[in-house]
């Protein structure tokens, strides 16, 4: 899948803009600074502002970014505008509620049925002020590409039912299979089929 990284995914930017790179985080341009740019667009995404102390925003990190970096770096995405980190999409092929690894996250046990249908999962997130500019949409086509030149049959994510990016994710393909109470909410189970 090398190659020219400003062509991986398609399209420029605006008139007058840099194009954007979507490519995978081996073929990624040079970003100077790339960890502290990762880490502000996960902090300014994530629906936890602040934690009880260094101890649990490192579990929180490692739960939802470190480990798709340390074990699955073959399968996070990056987005790339004039040396500039403006999204990233950290994928996994391993079905969550058969792999020990995400044992820490209780509800995959509950979707398990669901899970050995959609193995593969993701997490999009996009720097802020470039949402909904096609960032994330051409993220989840990246990857979706290649999961299926891979032989994955199914992708999924899990997100509150209240959470904005439940529609972004519908108008990309994934459909409702599940929904769980959570921590005095709902979670529901966003799938799509390859």
């Amino acid at each position: 899948m090398a190659g020219n990284p400003r062509q991986a995914g398609g399209a420029a930017g605006g008139p007058g803009q840099d194009p954007v790179a979507v490519c995978r985080l081996a073929d990624m341009p040079v970003v100077s600074d790339f960890s502290r740019q990762l880490d502000d667009i996960f902090y300014a995404s994530s629906g936890t502002k602040s934690f009880a102390d260094e101890a649990t925003q490192a579990e929180f990190h490692t739960r939802w970014l470190g480990r798709y970096l340390e074990h699955y770096s073959d399968w996070f995405y990056v987005a790339v505008q004039g040396g500039r980190l403006i999204g990233y999409l950290a994928g996994c092929t391993d079905d969550p509620a058969r792999v020990p690894r995400f044992s820490d996250i209780a509800y995959f046990k509950d979707l398990a049925d669901q899970t050995l249908l959609y193995p593969a999962h993701l997490h999009v997130n996009v720097a802020e002020g470039l949402r909904g500019a096609g960032v994330g949409a051409r993220l989840v086509a990246r990857y979706v590409e290649d999961l299926r030149h891979a032989g994955i049959d199914g992708v999924h994510l899990v997100t509150g039912v209240d959470q904005r990016n439940v529609i972004f994710y519908q108008r990309n393909g994934f459909e409702a299979v599940k929904r769980l109470p959570w921590r005095g909410g709902e979670v529901v189970m966003l799938a799509r089929s390859l």
